[in-house]
């Protein structure tokens, strides 16, 4: 199973990246290329689609999500397996 973490370097640049769950291996960091370690991160609130309660912000969320993910797997294969 795969999901977005987030992963932050020794020099405090953060980025998320879409990995398998028991992935633990240290990714490099987007910016400056050291090695980055996953960090504990805050869920966030999660709209209900469902209730009719901010249906415009919960489309838009998932919108935005899903570019995120789709980006983040066309960089990660074009970096090859070994970064997934």
């Amino acid at each position: 199973m795969r999901r977005m973490f987030d992963y932050k370097c020794p020099d405090g640049h953060r980025f998320e990246a879409f990995i398998d769950v028991d992935d633990k291996s240290l990714l490099p960091c987007k910016t400056c290329g050291k090695a980055s370690q996953r960090i504990l991160t805050y869920g966030g609130p999660v709209l209900d689609p469902i209730s009719g309660d901010f249906p415009s912000a919960t489309r838009r969320w998932t919108l935005n999500r899903h570019i995120k993910i789709k980006q983040e797997r066309r960089e990660a294969e074009s970096h090859g397996p070994s970064h997934l």
